[in-house]
Protein backbone atom coordinates (compact mmCIF):
# COMPACT_ATOMS: atom_id res chain seq x y z
CA UNK A 1 0.00 0.00 0.00
CA UNK A 2 1.41 3.63 -0.11
CA UNK A 3 1.06 5.48 2.74
CA UNK A 4 1.61 9.60 2.98
CA UNK A 5 1.87 11.67 6.45
CA UNK A 6 -0.10 14.74 6.19
CA UNK A 7 -1.80 17.39 7.43
CA UNK A 8 -5.98 17.38 6.52
CA UNK A 9 -7.18 19.99 7.46
CA UNK A 10 -4.70 21.43 9.64
CA UNK A 11 -4.47 18.27 11.55
CA UNK A 12 -1.23 15.82 11.66
CA UNK A 13 -2.63 12.38 10.14
CA UNK A 14 -1.76 9.33 8.42
CA UNK A 15 -3.06 9.10 4.76
CA UNK A 16 -3.74 5.40 2.33
CA UNK A 17 -3.45 6.27 -1.34
CA UNK A 18 -6.69 4.49 -2.81
CA UNK A 19 -7.94 4.78 -6.26
CA UNK A 20 -10.91 7.25 -5.33
CA UNK A 21 -8.40 9.41 -3.53
CA UNK A 22 -6.28 9.38 -0.05
CA UNK A 23 -8.24 7.84 2.90
CA UNK A 24 -7.32 9.58 5.85
CA UNK A 25 -6.49 6.61 8.73
CA UNK A 26 -6.35 8.47 11.52
CA UNK A 27 -9.60 9.34 11.64
CA UNK A 28 -10.47 5.95 11.73
CA UNK A 29 -8.37 5.05 15.23
CA UNK A 30 -5.05 4.55 13.62
CA UNK A 31 -1.87 6.25 14.41
CA UNK A 32 -1.38 10.33 13.56
CA UNK A 33 2.53 9.81 13.40
CA UNK A 34 3.85 7.11 11.00
CA UNK A 35 6.62 6.12 13.38
CA UNK A 36 3.81 4.94 15.65
CA UNK A 37 2.20 3.13 12.74
CA UNK A 38 6.07 1.60 12.07
CA UNK A 39 6.24 0.84 15.43
CA UNK A 40 3.19 -1.33 15.30
CA UNK A 41 4.44 -4.06 12.49
CA UNK A 42 2.69 -6.42 9.80
CA UNK A 43 -0.55 -6.50 12.18
CA UNK A 44 -1.57 -2.88 11.74
CA UNK A 45 -0.75 -3.33 8.17
CA UNK A 46 -3.31 -6.20 8.23
CA UNK A 47 -5.82 -4.30 10.12
CA UNK A 48 -5.60 -1.04 7.50
CA UNK A 49 -6.38 -3.76 4.61
CA UNK A 50 -8.95 -5.25 6.12
CA UNK A 51 -10.77 -1.96 6.94
CA UNK A 52 -10.11 -0.87 3.43
CA UNK A 53 -11.54 -4.14 1.81
CA UNK A 54 -14.76 -3.96 4.03
CA UNK A 55 -15.52 -0.15 4.29
CA UNK A 56 -16.81 2.62 2.16
CA UNK A 57 -14.59 5.29 3.11
CA UNK A 58 -14.66 9.25 2.56
CA UNK A 59 -11.78 10.55 0.48
CA UNK A 60 -9.65 13.38 -0.07
CA UNK A 61 -8.01 14.94 -3.19
CA UNK A 62 -4.83 14.98 -3.32
CA UNK A 63 -4.91 18.55 -3.80
CA UNK A 64 -6.84 19.09 -0.72
CA UNK A 65 -2.90 17.81 1.71
CA UNK A 66 -0.72 19.58 2.80
CA UNK A 67 2.32 16.67 2.90
CA UNK A 68 4.95 16.11 5.35
CA UNK A 69 7.85 14.30 5.42
CA UNK A 70 7.06 10.77 5.47
CA UNK A 71 8.88 9.64 9.05
CA UNK A 72 10.27 11.56 11.76
CA UNK A 73 14.04 9.77 11.35
CA UNK A 74 16.78 9.62 13.82
CA UNK A 75 19.19 9.04 11.72
CA UNK A 76 19.26 10.00 7.42
CA UNK A 77 22.15 7.86 6.59
CA UNK A 78 22.80 8.07 2.94
CA UNK A 79 24.89 6.00 0.21
CA UNK A 80 27.37 7.03 -2.36
CA UNK A 81 27.97 6.33 -5.27
CA UNK A 82 25.93 3.34 -5.56
CA UNK A 83 25.37 3.32 -9.60
CA UNK A 84 28.02 2.09 -12.04
CA UNK A 85 27.04 4.75 -14.70
CA UNK A 86 27.12 7.70 -11.85
CA UNK A 87 30.64 6.45 -10.47
CA UNK A 88 31.70 6.90 -13.98
CA UNK A 89 30.51 10.39 -15.16
CA UNK A 90 32.16 11.74 -11.77
CA UNK A 91 35.78 10.19 -12.85
CA UNK A 92 35.70 7.67 -9.84
CA UNK A 93 35.96 3.83 -9.36
CA UNK A 94 33.13 2.10 -8.41
CA UNK A 95 33.94 1.71 -4.32
CA UNK A 96 34.31 -1.47 -3.07
CA UNK A 97 32.29 -1.32 -0.08
CA UNK A 98 29.91 1.02 1.08
CA UNK A 99 30.39 4.96 0.96
CA UNK A 100 28.07 6.61 4.03
CA UNK A 101 27.68 10.11 4.54
CA UNK A 102 24.64 11.61 7.14
CA UNK A 103 22.25 14.23 6.83
CA UNK A 104 20.45 15.93 9.62
CA UNK A 105 16.57 16.31 10.67
CA UNK A 106 16.58 19.91 10.02
CA UNK A 107 17.30 18.57 6.26
CA UNK A 108 14.18 17.04 5.81
CA UNK A 109 11.71 18.40 3.40
CA UNK A 110 8.07 17.20 2.66
CA UNK A 111 6.60 16.42 -0.86
CA UNK A 112 5.75 20.14 -2.68
CA UNK A 113 7.89 22.09 -0.07
CA UNK A 114 9.90 24.96 -1.36
CA UNK A 115 13.78 24.86 -0.19
CA UNK A 116 15.61 27.78 0.13
CA UNK A 117 18.84 28.08 -1.51
CA UNK A 118 21.42 29.30 0.55
CA UNK A 119 23.09 32.31 -1.33
CA UNK A 120 26.01 32.26 0.26
CA UNK A 121 26.93 29.20 -1.63
CA UNK A 122 26.34 28.12 -5.17
CA UNK A 123 27.02 24.87 -7.51
CA UNK A 124 24.03 23.26 -5.95
CA UNK A 125 22.75 19.88 -7.74
CA UNK A 126 19.98 17.18 -7.55
CA UNK A 127 20.18 13.39 -7.07
CA UNK A 128 17.00 11.48 -7.84
CA UNK A 129 17.51 8.44 -5.41
CA UNK A 130 15.89 5.84 -3.93
CA UNK A 131 15.05 5.63 -0.29
CA UNK A 132 14.84 2.86 2.07
CA UNK A 133 12.51 2.93 5.71
CA UNK A 134 13.44 1.26 8.17
CA UNK A 135 10.80 -0.60 10.51
CA UNK A 136 12.68 -2.56 12.80
CA UNK A 137 15.65 -1.68 15.14
CA UNK A 138 19.05 -2.94 12.57
CA UNK A 139 21.98 -3.73 14.67
CA UNK A 140 24.98 -5.93 12.36
CA UNK A 141 22.52 -7.57 10.91
CA UNK A 142 23.24 -10.12 7.56
CA UNK A 143 22.07 -9.05 4.31
CA UNK A 144 19.92 -11.92 4.12
CA UNK A 145 17.80 -10.91 7.54
CA UNK A 146 17.55 -7.12 5.91
CA UNK A 147 14.16 -7.60 4.39
CA UNK A 148 12.84 -8.31 8.00
CA UNK A 149 14.04 -4.74 9.00
CA UNK A 150 12.70 -2.49 6.08
CA UNK A 151 9.15 -1.02 6.36
CA UNK A 152 8.86 0.04 2.76
CA UNK A 153 10.49 2.69 -0.12
CA UNK A 154 10.22 6.27 -0.67
CA UNK A 155 11.49 9.04 -3.10
CA UNK A 156 14.37 11.14 -2.36
CA UNK A 157 16.40 13.97 -3.96
CA UNK A 158 20.02 14.21 -2.28
CA UNK A 159 20.82 18.18 -3.18
CA UNK A 160 24.11 18.81 -2.90
CA UNK A 161 26.30 21.63 -2.68
CA UNK A 162 29.11 20.57 -4.88
CA UNK A 163 31.63 23.43 -3.82
CA UNK A 164 30.79 23.13 -0.61
CA UNK A 165 31.41 19.38 -1.15
CA UNK A 166 34.39 19.36 -2.69
CA UNK A 167 36.23 21.72 0.79
CA UNK A 168 37.47 17.99 1.77
CA UNK A 169 36.95 14.77 1.40
CA UNK A 170 33.88 14.51 4.02
CA UNK A 171 31.10 15.74 2.10
CA UNK A 172 28.77 16.16 4.70
CA UNK A 173 28.97 20.51 4.34
CA UNK A 174 27.94 20.30 1.01
CA UNK A 175 25.02 17.58 1.64
CA UNK A 176 23.19 18.38 5.39
CA UNK A 177 21.86 21.93 4.70
CA UNK A 178 18.24 22.77 6.00
CA UNK A 179 15.83 20.90 3.44
CA UNK A 180 18.58 19.42 1.30
CA UNK A 181 16.98 15.80 1.72
CA UNK A 182 13.11 15.83 0.05
CA UNK A 183 11.20 12.76 0.44
CA UNK A 184 8.14 11.54 -0.39
CA UNK A 185 5.08 11.83 -1.02
CA UNK A 186 4.65 7.96 0.21
CA UNK A 187 6.03 5.33 1.69
CA UNK A 188 5.83 2.03 -0.52
CA UNK A 189 5.07 -0.79 1.86
CA UNK A 190 7.88 -3.50 1.56
CA UNK A 191 5.24 -6.01 -0.05
CA UNK A 192 4.29 -4.33 -2.81
CA UNK A 193 8.05 -3.58 -3.68
CA UNK A 194 10.53 -5.42 -4.95
CA UNK A 195 13.43 -3.26 -4.34
CA UNK A 196 15.96 -6.10 -6.38
CA UNK A 197 13.44 -5.94 -9.28
CA UNK A 198 13.96 -3.22 -12.06
CA UNK A 199 12.52 0.20 -11.44
CA UNK A 200 13.01 3.53 -13.53
CA UNK A 201 14.00 6.19 -11.94
CA UNK A 202 14.06 10.01 -12.96
CA UNK A 203 14.46 13.40 -12.60
CA UNK A 204 13.28 16.16 -14.11
CA UNK A 205 14.53 19.87 -14.36
CA UNK A 206 11.60 22.37 -14.61
CA UNK A 207 9.45 19.43 -16.80
CA UNK A 208 13.21 18.54 -19.19
CA UNK A 209 14.58 15.21 -17.67
CA UNK A 210 17.89 15.57 -16.54
CA UNK A 211 18.55 11.99 -14.98
CA UNK A 212 17.00 8.03 -16.20
CA UNK A 213 18.15 5.48 -14.92
CA UNK A 214 17.15 2.28 -12.91
CA UNK A 215 17.79 0.56 -10.04
CA UNK A 216 19.18 -2.74 -11.66
CA UNK A 217 22.58 -0.40 -11.91
CA UNK A 218 22.84 0.15 -8.65
CA UNK A 219 26.55 -1.63 -7.49
CA UNK A 220 25.40 -2.62 -3.84
CA UNK A 221 21.47 -3.80 -3.20
CA UNK A 222 19.29 -2.39 -0.93
CA UNK A 223 19.61 -5.52 1.50
CA UNK A 224 23.44 -4.93 1.25
CA UNK A 225 23.38 -1.26 2.28
CA UNK A 226 20.69 -2.07 5.19
CA UNK A 227 23.53 -4.55 6.39
CA UNK A 228 26.87 -2.53 5.84
CA UNK A 229 24.94 0.54 7.38
CA UNK A 230 23.95 -1.64 10.71
CA UNK A 231 27.29 -2.45 11.33
CA UNK A 232 28.28 0.87 12.74
CA UNK A 233 24.75 2.53 12.95
CA UNK A 234 22.23 0.93 14.81
CA UNK A 235 18.66 1.17 12.84
CA UNK A 236 15.42 2.36 14.18
CA UNK A 237 11.75 2.21 13.23
CA UNK A 238 10.95 5.70 11.12
CA UNK A 239 14.82 5.93 9.65
CA UNK A 240 15.51 6.51 5.93
CA UNK A 241 18.65 5.40 3.90
CA UNK A 242 19.51 6.80 0.81
CA UNK A 243 20.23 4.64 -1.53
CA UNK A 244 22.59 6.55 -4.17
CA UNK A 245 21.93 8.24 -7.43
CA UNK A 246 22.12 7.44 -11.28
CA UNK A 247 23.93 9.07 -13.87
CA UNK A 248 22.96 12.56 -14.73
CA UNK A 249 23.80 15.03 -12.30
CA UNK A 250 25.29 18.62 -13.30
CA UNK A 251 28.52 17.54 -11.72
CA UNK A 252 28.71 14.82 -14.03
CA UNK A 253 28.92 17.03 -17.03
CA UNK A 254 31.37 18.97 -18.92
CA UNK A 255 32.51 22.14 -16.85
CA UNK A 256 31.28 24.22 -20.10
CA UNK A 257 27.66 22.37 -19.57
CA UNK A 258 26.77 22.95 -15.99
CA UNK A 259 24.26 25.08 -15.70
CA UNK A 260 23.72 24.52 -11.58
CA UNK A 261 19.92 24.77 -9.92
CA UNK A 262 18.49 28.32 -8.88
CA UNK A 263 15.67 30.07 -7.24
CA UNK A 264 12.68 29.10 -9.26
CA UNK A 265 13.55 25.85 -10.43
CA UNK A 266 11.45 22.98 -9.87
CA UNK A 267 12.84 19.09 -9.27
CA UNK A 268 10.68 16.46 -9.73
CA UNK A 269 11.75 12.76 -8.63
CA UNK A 270 9.96 10.07 -9.70
CA UNK A 271 10.57 6.25 -9.36
CA UNK A 272 8.38 3.53 -11.04
CA UNK A 273 6.07 1.71 -8.35
CA UNK A 274 6.11 4.74 -6.16
CA UNK A 275 5.10 8.20 -7.51
CA UNK A 276 6.48 11.72 -8.08
CA UNK A 277 8.37 14.22 -5.47
CA UNK A 278 8.12 17.80 -6.23
CA UNK A 279 10.51 19.71 -5.01
CA UNK A 280 10.13 23.93 -5.80
CA UNK A 281 13.43 25.74 -5.15
CA UNK A 282 13.70 29.42 -3.43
Amino acid sequence: MKLCSCLIEDAPCIGVKTNEGIVNLSALGFPSRMNELIEGGASILTRITDVLATQALPTFSEERLKYLPVTEPKKIICKGLNYKAHAEETGKSAPEHPVFFSKFSDALAAHNQPVKLPPWLDAFDHEAELVIVIGKSAYNITAAKAHEHIFGYTCGNDLSARRAQALSEQWLCGKALPGFAPVGPYIVTADYFDPNGSHGIYCDLNGVRAQSGNTDDMIFSCFEIVSAASRFFPLSPGDLIFTGTPAGVIVGRKKEDRVWLKPGDVVDVTIDGIGTLTTPLV
